[in-house]
């Protein structure tokens, strides 16, 4: 059993975060080593994001811009920032998880951030139990990660009997463990975490659901206009804020339906008056099909405004997962 509930680390990630962002804000200019060539990192080949160096985003990264040098950033805000002032050249941003659902506070700050989707990115989640060298699983007291990855691995948990301890960054609850020494602790994290600062990894795949996925959506500072091409999916997401009127909502979306245009994403957040909500939305395909285009000009005649933030290809996850 657990033995009591999730103990939250209020410190800092580590005595050496600050510093470590600092430098993290610099690595643009820093030589660095692509495959078989020594290059200048520069804006055009960095690539931001939210979170310590091994963390699942900086994975995600890798993954989908194996090109590129990833930038750390401390706050999402920071990450849009590195984009607006040149360096960086994207940003690689989680909006959802298949478990632990939309990221906080994300839907609020993608309309204002400025910048504009180009494509997107499903990374599986594979949780590790990260420690020190030598380290056994049997002696373990606690283990340490951000609140939704020890969700995520409740089984592990409970059956270790271990306390879990909430930090607010995976990757920044295995580095402060490497720098701990202490073999009674552990970290819930990546495997690129586990690399980049010497950690074992005593167990790996711990998470409880298989299908555990974050989508993450790639950005960039100018609007890069994907030109509609036949035998192409697409994906369009957007935001709107309804009129205030009665089934303002209900005639909007009459649109789509009338329109054969399927919404796959409806999220409502509160706008700042509390008097008509506003949504993030997404739909199957392109701007410039005639059937989405028809489909917005009804949704203009009950909004008091919309703002299309990417229209990018749809990422081969989606059929996959549709077992197409």
């Amino acid at each position: 059993m657990i033995r009591s509930t999730p103990r939250v680390d209020r410190l800092p990630l580590a005595n050496d975060t600050p510093q470590v962002f600092e430098k993290a804000r610099d690595l643009w200019a820093i030589p660095s080593r692509t495959q078989d060539r020594s290059i200048m990192a520069s804006s055009d080949t960095t690539i931001a994001f939210q979170g310590m160096p091994g963390a699942y985003s900086h994975l995600s990264c890798r993954e989908a811009h194996p090109e590129m040098d990833p930038l750390p950033c401390r706050t999402f805000e920071d990450a849009f920032a590195a984009v607006h002032d040149g360096r960086a050249r994207l940003a690689m941003i989680p909006i959802e998880n298949s478990v632990a659902g939309r990221v906080a506070d994300i839907h609020h700050l993608l309309p204002d951030s400025g910048l504009h989707i180009i494509g997107e990115h499903f990374h599986r989640v594979n949780h590790h139990l990260l420690a020190v060298p030598g380290s056994k699983i049997s002696e373990l007291t606690d283990v340490h990660s951000h609140v939704h990855a020890l969700n995520q691995c409740r089984d592990l948990i409970r059956e270790l009997g271990v306390t879990p301890v909430v930090h607010v960054d995976t990757a920044g609850a295995a580095k402060d463990i490497a720098a701990q020494g202490d073999k009674s602790q552990a970290a819930i994290a990546s495997s690129l975490a586990g690399e980049i600062y010497g950690l074992e990894s005593l167990k790996q795949n711990i998470e409880d659901a298989e299908h555990n996925t974050t989508r993450f959506v790639v950005m960039t500072r100018e609007a890069q206009a994907s030109v509609h091409a036949d035998g192409v999916d697409y994906i369009t997401s957007f935001t709107f804020r309804v009129r205030n009127v009665p089934a303002a909502l209900y005639k909007a979306m009459g649109g789509f339906a009338t329109n054969g245009v399927n919404m796959t994403k409806l999220e409502s957040y509160v706008g700042p008056d509390f008097v008509a909500a506003q949504f993030f939305a997404e739909v199957d395909g392109h701007l410039d099909a005639p059937a989405v285009k028809l489909a917005f000009e009804d949704l203009t005649h009950y909004s008091e405004w919309i703002k299309v933030l990417g229209t990018y290809p749809a990422h081969p996850f989606r059929k996959a997962a549709q077992g197409g």
